[in-house]
């Protein structure tokens, strides 16, 4: 199974570009796995939320594969623990998912054909983050996951 990684922008910040660096690193020993970064919308600002959306959800959706297993990483997904998680992805591997890819949404969410498209949505916290930390905290909750499934000591060292 190949895991993706999708996001609009680009990350700004050595402590982001760091973080993603180091866990995208680690996640490649147990399996496949990429970033997509889309790069932000041009004269984004002009454009209303919901035009927004719709432009984002388009260059997301030429990135997709009709076999593709979508998870959306939106404040009103389900929470769940980091062993909860690791299930959750262990549950794909063992469905011979080809590939699953993970969405990071603009500044305003996403479209509502994103989340007809989504086979899932998944929340990481009640809180809000910026959208450069989430991607580093999901990297290592990814990255937590895979250490889980394998029995490492990570997770409680």
């Amino acid at each position: 199974m190949k895991i993706v990684l999708l996001w609009i922008g680009k990350s700004v910040g050595n402590h982001v570009t760091a973080g993603i660096n180091e866990y995208a690193k680690r996640i490649k020993r147990y399996h496949g796995f990429d970033v997509w970064e889309i790069p932000h919308i041009k004269n984004a600002d002009k454009l209303t939320p919901a035009l927004l959306k719709k432009k984002e959800a388009e260059l997301i959706s030429a990135k997709l594969n009709s076999d593709d297993y979508v998870i959306l990483l939106d404040e009103n997904g389900s929470l769940r623990t980091s062993e909860a998680f690791a299930k959750q992805i262990q549950n794909l591997m063992l469905q011979s998912i080809k590939r699953v890819i993970f969405i990071i949404g603009g500044a305003y969410g996403f479209d509502a054909g994103m989340y007809n498209r989504a086979n899932a949505k998944l929340s990481l916290s009640p809180m809000t983050f910026s959208h450069q930390l989430i991607r580093v905290i999901f990297l290592e909750q990814l990255y937590r996951a895979n250490t889980i499934i394998k029995n490492e000591p990570y997770h409680n060292a």
